[in-house]
């Protein structure tokens, strides 16, 4: 059961693990890409059900750009495929969806439909669904120092406040939980800055594998722990 008062308000989720999933079974590598297109689906409206505010997923990486061409082209299909058949979802449910990254090395059908979703649910006032696409931490944060730069700020008025709304993810609550599927203990360049006191899970499920129950079982694990942010425990005593 889950504590409804201790719902993480932002979650986000290294989906890893489809390539493996079909290779176990004997299938080409794309179709665990399809496998897992469809848990996202699944994760994604059980949050917008539990009330999360925000869901962050790491769809796309710049080092997956590395990936032999013909996935990489497979994967940029898949995702205008998921898009296009959510959209009509996305409205009913409610949810806002963003992309972060470098959006501009998607190919450019991509771009605009990512445009075009991002217009059309700009107003809905449910979940928002990020989508980390062309994404790397440590690239948004240089991103980020060069528009710093740009916009003229001087070194004694910068903030970490200040900083984090040159980030992609502007104007957007810290992930509470970040979760991780296949068995991998890393964040693989995900969320760096925002993740900084994120609490972490790691299950050896892979992710066509995640289904509700299991993405249940994170969330009831992370209302167990006792978030101190650098502090000690209420009940605690001082040294």
């Amino acid at each position: 059961m889950l504590s409804t008062g201790r719902i993480p308000k932002h979650i986000g989720i290294i989906m890893d693990g489809n390539g493996r999933w079909a290779e176990l079974r004997g299938l080409p590598r794309i179709e665990g890409h399809r496998r897992g297109a469809e848990r996202v689906k699944e994760i994604t409206r059980t949050a917008s059900e539990l009330g999360i505010k925000v869901l962050t997923l790491y769809a796309f990486s710049i080092e997956n750009w590395q990936r032999p061409s013909l996935e990489v082209i497979t994967l940029m299909k898949l995702l205008e495929f998921y898009l296009k058949k959510q959209l009509s979802e996305f409205m009913e449910k409610g949810i806002v969806f963003k992309a972060i990254g470098e959006r501009w090395r998607l190919p450019e059908d991509i771009q605009d439909f990512i445009r075009k979703t991002e217009e059309m649910t700009a107003s809905n006032k449910g979940m928002t669904l990020i989508a980390a696409l062309s994404y790397s931490g440590r690239n948004e944060i240089v991103r980020a120092v060069k528009k710093v730069i740009n916009a003229g700020i001087k070194p004694e008025e910068l903030t970490e406040e200040s900083f984090s709304s040159y980030l992609d993810t502007a104007g957007c609550l810290a992930p509470d939980l970040i979760i991780r599927t296949s068995g991998e203990m890393r964040l693989s360049n995900f969320m760096i800055w925002q993740g900084a006191y994120s609490e972490l899970y790691f299950t050896e499920t892979l992710w066509p594998d995640f289904t509700k129950d299991e993405f249940m079982l994170a969330i009831q694990d992370y209302q167990q722990r006792d978030r101190r942010f650098g502090a000690i425990s209420a009940g605690a005593n001082a040294p």
